[in-house]
């Protein structure tokens, strides 16, 4: 679309074409909306994205963004998207070595192969037992609270309520998750392994009083009312194609290239300036949906923009000729790579990594955690690797806020990205280096990202992947009937920064767009 076409009044304009604002379009177009989407890239999907990060090598990779839990069927259903997810039937595994002996912990492969991995590791039931007890009060848990993401706001004493588990609302929503974590569970790796979904993309300890940690948490184990983290099938671009396939089928307008610059709202009606390589232009809108970061809204709109929150994760891509063997013989890699591989992720190594890098030090074994997207959807490597046994790896490193990169980022980048590794080769029976594959000019094939260049590549405030820090899933002072109301009564937030937005839903995209079509004219 030309800079000349975007023109005139629509009844929803979309700042952002990543999947929220898509969602948003797709609901908001076959409801009978006119709706024009303001991309400032070439491309749509945002953080959702699937690219060819190595040169001459046909790998298409999920660059930012993963695993898909927190989205929706009725998501799907809805806008009848070509879609699809396949489960991994290894969630997790975590080496560890003790006495000497390389070991570790596989979970899944069914029940009782479980079950016989925590007594292998701790040499009793009792931890199999206490596990068994806690993910099944997070199930119940996620069965009750995950529908009511895509339902108005419910207030505290609803959500609880809704809950009706006393033990659970205590350990999630009221003290630390720590707490739990020490009175349930009395192995160190297992305790890590527990923490973790409570710290991923958040900056925070066990047992910090804000309870960050808990709302991370949370997030992690309700999708889908079961907290299984899936594979998008083709890669994460495959589900925003999907979505931008569905908005342009239901007759949105998507312009690629066109960057919003302001937004100027008198409540009832607005008026979106946005640029291109042609120069400026405008176009009315009844309601701006902003799927952006609240700091990008404040600049739109002149607002004062809130503080950043920090990001805090070091991402790596990575394409290996082959997946490297494992000191722990026990195990096939092929399992252990499939489900979350855990890396340096004790208990008392998270602890000691944050309390470094809140010193301002780099963590000395910085935790990480790593799966092979490859293995369970090897349709996104051309034919040619696949029958000669090339594997992806993606890697999320914790506990490496974005102060730590501001002396000199890439030195910084490549000291963390040299000592992550190092960890994880400390439990490979060979180098990952061997096993790394090069691209067509002799290179490794292998890419890094800290926060600050999340930051300048998508504008995420300090490089944090939730836009902000992730909030409770119940209305609190401001946050409207569907938590994505701004002072501006026809300007909505779309994007992450939503109540209840954060990681890969379309959850806040979903509500913008409820919220336009309960308005009065909307």
């Amino acid at each position: 679309m030309s800079a000349h076409e975007a023109h005139g009044t629509y009844d929803a304009v979309i700042v952002g074409g990543g999947h929220n604002g898509l969602v948003a379009a797709a609901y908001l177009a076959r409801a009978g909306r006119s709706v024009l989407v303001l991309e400032r890239l070439d491309h749509t999907g945002g953080a959702a994205v699937s690219t060819r990060p190595f040169t001459g090598v046909d790998a298409r990779l999920s660059r930012y963004s993963y695993l898909v839990s927190l989205l929706p069927h009725k998501i799907v259903q809805d806008l009848g998207l070509d879609f699809r997810l396949r489960t991994r039937t290894v969630s997790s595994y975590t080496p560890v070595e003790r006495d000497g002996v390389p070991t570790g912990l596989l979970v899944g492969g069914g029940e009782e192969r479980t079950r016989k991995a925590f007594a292998r590791l701790t040499g009793s039931e009792r931890e199999w037992e206490a596990w068994q007890r806690f993910y099944g009060m997070t199930g119940r848990l996620a069965r009750r609270v995950f529908p009511t993401l895509t339902e108005p706001l419910p207030t505290r004493e609803e959500l609880r309520r809704r809950v009706d588990d006393e033990e659970a609302w205590r350990i999630l929503f009221e003290e630390p998750i720590g707490v739990a974590v020490e009175d349930r569970f009395a192995d160190d790796l297992v305790r890590g392994v527990v923490l973790t979904d409570a710290l991923i993309g958040t900056f925070a300890d066990a047992h910090d009083p804000s309870l960050a940690q808990n709302r991370c948490f949370l997030y992690h184990v309700i999708g889908g009312g079961t907290g299984d983290w899936d594979v998008p099938v083709g890669g994460m671009g495959a589900l925003t194609d999907a979505l931008a396939a569905a908005a342009r089928r239901a007759g949105a307008v998507i312009a690629t290239g066109h960057e919003a610059v302001r937004v100027a709202s008198d409540g009832r009606s607005a008026e979106v300036t946005y640029r291109t390589r042609g120069g400026e232009g405008t176009v009315g809108a009844r309601h701006v949906l902003v799927n952006a970061s609240p700091q990008a809204l404040a600049t739109l709109t002149g607002d004062t923009p809130p503080e950043p929150a920090e990001g805090a994760q070091l991402k790596v891509n990575m394409l290996l000729k082959r997946l490297p063997r494992l000191r722990d013989t026990s195990v096939d890699p092929r399992e252990a790579f499939s489900g979350t591989f855990h890396i340096a992720e004790g208990y008392e190594q998270l602890a000691t990594a944050h309390a470094q890098a809140a010193a301002g030090e780099l963590p000395a074994a910085p935790p990480s955690e790593i799966y092979c997207h490859s293995l369970t959807d090897p349709t996104i490597l051309g034919p040619d690797l696949v029958a000669h046994g090339y594997q992806t790896l993606t890697l999320f490193g914790l506990h490496t806020p974005a102060r730590l990169f501001a002396r000199d980022n890439d030195a910084v980048r490549e000291e963390l990205l040299e000592s992550t590794l190092a960890q994880l080769d400390a439990h490979l029976a060979e180098p990952l280096a061997d096993c790394l594959a090069t691209d067509a000019e002799g290179r490794p094939c292998i890419e890094a990202k800290t926060p600050l260049d999340l930051e300048r590549d998508l504008r995420l405030p300090g490089g944090n992947i939730f836009h902000r820090e992730l909030s409770w899933p119940y209305a609190q002072e401001g946050t409207g009937r569907w938590g994505v109301e701004t002072r501006h009564a026809n300007v909505l937030l779309c994007g992450a920064g939503a109540v209840r937005g954060g990681g890969v839903s379309g959850v806040p995209g979903h509500n913008a767009a409820m919220a336009v079509l309960e308005s009065p004219g909307g």
